[in-house]
């Protein structure tokens, strides 16, 4: 296993940057996935009040739509956003990954720990960002959020054509499963050298440390911190937010 050097916690600066140029296809046609309404406020700004809800997060660096770029930033500027906290609108690529690449390479001097966060995950509490950084803070490389697995889990030979069966060809232990949610923290360092030199199909940004050979550790996460995918993602995500108002009252 590789190491990296690890800055000490004292003066530790968090940034985060957010990929939102995808059009989210299954949520249907309309505006790209970030920008639909949730509760009457764009999900793009829930998931930039989650970040920037944690007083460790210094800097937020929403990676927009290339077409979007003025309309992001006019968003951000039309909510109330934490004084304390700095935003940088960049234009995002053809990839998530070119995206998230395009936001680590916006980020000024000064920043070590990283935080990266799917814009489709608006509601992930605050608690749980602490926990990421908090994690990377103590000297961990890249540190995920994610929840045990409910359900049993099958491993199948794909079918050829939609609505063929699948034959199974194993059933890995429930119990070792994990379901990765965001945002995933880094060092810095490590996350940019896995974006300079990791290609190829990655599914997310702990992916690519793991093809580096460094550690990924995990920390509980959170049932608020699903993803907003299909329609009936956006009515629980709305009674989410209903809870919160009953409780909060806000």
């Amino acid at each position: 296993m590789s190491d990296v050097s690890r800055p000490s916690p004292a003066g530790v600066r968090t940034a985060a940057v957010i990929p939102a140029a995808g059009r989210g296809v299954r949520l249907g046609p309309g505006a790209p996935k970030a920008l639909r309404a949730l509760n009457g406020t764009p999900m793009l700004i829930h998931a930039v009040r989650a970040m920037a809800a944690s007083r460790h997060v210094a800097l937020v660096v929403v990676v927009a739509p290339p077409e979007g770029t003025a309309e992001v930033r006019s968003m951000l500027d039309a909510h109330a956003l934490p004084e304390r906290t700095e935003f940088l609108v960049v234009p995002g690529g053809a990839s998530r990954q070119e995206s998230v690449k395009r936001g680590l390479d916006a980020l000024p001097p000064g920043y070590d720990v990283v935080l990266v966060h799917d814009a489709a995950r608006p509601l992930v509490p605050v608690d749980t960002v602490d926990a990421v950084i908090e994690a990377v803070r103590a000297g961990a490389v890249a540190v995920v959020p994610a929840l045990p697995l409910a359900d049993t889990v099958k491993e199948v030979v794909p079918a050829q054509a939609p609505g063929e069966p699948e034959p199974v060809v194993a059933t890995p232990e429930r119990a070792r499963l994990r379901a990765v949610q965001t945002p995933q923290g880094f060092d810095r360092g490590a996350l940019i050298r896995a974006h300079e030199t990791v290609t190829g199909d990655v599914t997310d940004d702990a992916g690519m440390i793991e093809r580096l050979g460094l550690k990924v550790v995990v920390v509980p996460g959170h049932e608020e911190a699903f993803k907003v995918t299909r329609p009936l993602d956006l009515v629980l995500a709305e009674a989410v937010l209903a809870r919160r108002r009953l409780n909060d009252g806000f």
